[in-house]
């Protein structure tokens, strides 16, 4: 596929009707597919942390609540409905072992921050691919509104 956009860590991109969306490197981070089928209008998100607490909110793409709330309102203001709209999510993995207990299982609670936020913002989560210990690739092709999971050591998944 010529169109390939790539997302950085704590960044958003959107497509309409085609273009395959990809980001790398989802240890403890998660990549959040949107997507609205009735316009083919997808996002993918990829956001490091599960709340920003950060004063003065400078990137609000880095945090799971406020990151999948910009996106959502940014992809409304390109036409998507919010009833229409699905998510699809990859990421999460325990990366390290912390012997001190300090940092906790941050994948862990990305996931969990990821699937509270969805809820609270009305959004159907239709498929994951979640936790583990090894970091994955997402690809997002927003013509068909398919995800594909690269990961070392295992099987290409579509989610």
């Amino acid at each position: 596929m010529a169109n390939k956009v790539t997302i950085g860590i704590a960044d958003m991109k959107m497509a309409k009707g085609e273009g395959m969306l990809v980001t790398y490197a989802l240890g403890s981070c998660i990549g959040i597919c949107l997507y609205d089928p009735a316009i083919k209008l997808g996002a993918l998100v990829h956001i490091m942390l599960p709340l920003n607490m950060e004063t003065g909110r400078k990137n609000p793409l880095k945090y799971a609540d406020t990151g999948i709330r910009e996106t959502l309102k940014q992809m409304e203001a390109h036409g998507a409905s919010r009833s229409r709209i699905t998510a699809k999510i990859a990421g999460g993995a325990k990366m390290f072992e912390d012997s001190g207990g300090s940092l906790g299982n941050i994948g862990q609670r990305n996931i969990e921050s990821v699937h509270m936020n969805l809820k609270k913002e009305g959004i159907r989560l239709l498929k994951e691919d979640v936790g583990g210990t090894t970091a994955r690739t997402l690809l997002f092709d927003v013509g068909s509104g398919l995800g594909c999971i690269r990961s070392y050591g295992r099987q290409e998944l579509i989610i």
